[in-house]
């Protein structure tokens, strides 16, 4: 195994503001952050959540939490600031972890937050 290095993968998931949809979007969004980078769950160092205003029917860390996931890494959760024109039901992630040095991030954006940043969702 080669060195590792600090990166910081990004995503976002639009959701309906239901516990349900909160928490199965979160999930699909983190396990396919995993997943798509090839990482365990040792190699993270935080995951930093934000929410729009219209999602508040449970945190999106408590969310994670419930489903096992994620039980000793070190979770955040921030609403977004309210901006006119902004997409609506949005949860963004802001994941810390190590990859192998030279290893190209593959970031997440699904379930329609593929419009907030067309050049870098996994297709």
């Amino acid at each position: 195994m080669g060195e590792k290095r600090l990166f910081a993968l990004r995503g976002a998931t639009r959701c309906l503001n239901s516990r349900e949809d909160i928490q199965e979007q979160v999930v699909k969004m983190y396990d396919e952050l995993l997943s798509a980078n090839r990482l365990s769950v040792d190699d993270l160092v935080s995951v930093i959540f934000s929410v729009t205003a219209d999602l508040n029917a449970i945190n999106p860390a408590s969310a994670l939490r419930k489903t096992g996931r994620a039980k000793e890494n070190a979770l955040f959760v921030t609403q977004e600031a309210n901006f006119s024109n902004s997409l609506e039901r949005v949860i963004r992630v802001l994941m810390h972890c190590y990859l192998e040095n030279g290893a190209t991030p593959v970031h997440v954006y699904r379930n329609g937050a593929e419009v907030l940043r067309p050049d870098r969702f996994s297709a």
